[in-house]
């Protein structure tokens, strides 16, 4: 009986091969103009489009940023926005997010798929024996981090996942999101003959579970496969048309029958969706923010941060990290920093930032020091990218409160207030806990804490038309991090 090669293999290799050439150009071309690839990425809601809106705009516009060196030195000279990197790659819409932020005072829309930017800062060396003019490449890749926790599946089989993804379904804060589901599952026989409309209904009932968990207190984590939520282009595609079985231990899937489908299609996915994304943006990434809405978990409870605690350290661990030599940069890059971002610290008064930050550095220690142990430099930061709010104060009685006034969304509420989306409102938010440790212990009563969604600020205009630049917080302490050494 002849044999075949396996096709699949030689893709795979054809697929490495076709990487490490497209280093090597990158390299040769690094020693003329460097170029370098910074990932932004975030679970829901965290402000990844605002954050890549806001670093485009302050880069081109050469605005004051005391923290950021290259700024504050006044070595930057120029900076541009350059042709795509990659025709086949969506472009990052830097000018309507901006539009929507300065002329109709509302947030961009949200990532739903990767899109990519580049941008060219001329800038002034000092480093004794390169001293003059240069020029750094930056490409900015912004994805959704959902689809980052779904390199997770790679390593895992569709028995294992299945029964992960049904026993963490029965844990006290989802059972009730899940009720439905399960009970779709309870009313199949994974041994049954194959079915389309059963795997299409199955599909649909685990997509409504992960979207009950998105509403819910552990908004701020996610269950794979990230696409189910967010599906970019694969919208209706038989890729996204499986879920998890209640299979047990001993269980063997029998060929033609329903489970056997939905293996096809869990395998189907890794392969045509997660493997293309892990080897065509995320892999060459070098640099890498991610952005964390850790108040939402906070005022969540307990359960929310141990779930958002779990996503990060998962988040991380996808990562290439490590420290970058010359041919490491050709064949396999590394992440060789990586930034978390605690976001909207606008919503509470400075003088809880240092304990945000605190409660961030818990939340990623674990996977910070297993990073670091592989040569990376991780770090922490309270920023808002957009600042909405100001700092005042209120009389509750005779004690004065620390409060932000901005003005919430309309149909924003708190307590009795429903707010009309014009009116300035002074809030308290309340504070954080001083030892980030009581927060998972219960020390912040969940609900307890006061967020309506700001409108963006007023930008001022002048005479000529020219508005201001956006107001931020720490956005020149994250760019410093993560281009600052790049720019000697």
């Amino acid at each position: 009986m002849p044999s075949f090669p396996d096709l699949s293999t030689f893709g795979d290799a054809l697929s490495r091969a076709s990487g490490a050439a497209h280093s090597l150009r990158q390299a040769g071309q690094d020693l003329f103009q460097p170029t370098l690839r910074l990932g932004v990425t975030g679970l829901a809601r965290s402000g990844k489009t605002v954050f890549t809106t806001a670093l485009v705009h302050h880069l081109i516009r050469r605005t004051p940023m005391p923290a950021f060196r290259a700024a504050a030195e006044g070595r930057i000279r120029q900076t541009r926005l350059a042709h795509q990197p990659n025709d086949d790659v969506p472009r990052f819409a830097f000018e309507a997010h901006l539009e929507a932020l300065v002329a109709d005072r509302r947030w961009p829309a949200s990532t739903s798929r990767t899109a990519e930017l580049r941008l060219e800062i001329d800038f002034e060396r000092t480093s004794r024996w390169r001293a003059g003019p240069a020029t750094l490449s930056l490409d900015i890749v912004d994805y959704p981090g959902e689809w980052l926790l779904d390199l997770s599946l790679i390593d895992q089989s569709y028995l294992d996942w299945s029964r992960e993804t049904v026993a963490a379904s029965g844990r006290p804060g989802r059972a009730a999101a899940a009720a439905p589901w399960r009970a779709a599952l309870a009313a199949v026989d994974p041994g049954a003959p194959a079915d389309e409309a059963k795997a299409e209904r199955l599909a649909e009932a685990f997509r409504a579970y992960l979207r009950a968990l998105r509403q819910g207190p552990e908004a701020v984590a996610t269950t794979p496969p990230g696409r189910f939520l967010m599906p970019g282009d694969l919208a209706g595609s038989p890729a996204l048309t499986f879920a998890p079985l209640d299979l047990g231990a001993e269980v063997r899937i029998a060929s033609g029958s329903l489970a056997a489908l939905m293996q096809r299609r869990f395998e189907s996915y890794k392969t045509r969706v997660v493997q293309p994304f892990f080897r065509d943006h995320f892999q060459r990434i070098e640099r890498q923010i991610v952005l964390v809405d850790v108040l939402a978990a906070a005022d969540g409870g307990p359960a929310a941060l141990a779930e958002l605690e779990e996503a990060l350290d998962r988040v991380l661990m996808a990562f290439n990290a490590g420290r970058n030599s010359f041919l490491s940069r050709i064949f396999a890059p590394r992440a060789d920093r990586v930034l978390f971002a605690a976001t909207k610290a606008d919503h509470i008064h400075h003088t809880s930032h240092d304990r945000l930050e605190r409660l961030l550095r818990l939340l990623v220690g674990r996977a910070v020091r297993r990073t670091e142990a592989a040569g990376a430099r991780v770090g922490t930061v309270a920023l808002a990218s957009v600042r909405a709010t100001r700092e005042t104060s209120i009389m509750e009685g005779r004690t004065s409160l620390r409060a932000v006034a901005g003005t919430p969304e309309a149909g924003e509420r708190i307590g009795d207030d429903v707010f009309d989306g014009e009116t300035e409102a002074a809030i308290f938010s309340g504070e954080l806990p001083a030892d980030p440790e009581t927060v998972f212990t219960g020390g912040l009563e969940p609900g307890s804490l006061r967020f309506p969604r700001f409108r963006p600020p007023r930008i001022p205009v002048d005479a000529a038309g020219r508005s201001a630049a956006l107001p931020h917080i720490r956005l020149d302490r994250a760019l410093d991090f993560l281009l600052g050494d790049r720019l000697p």
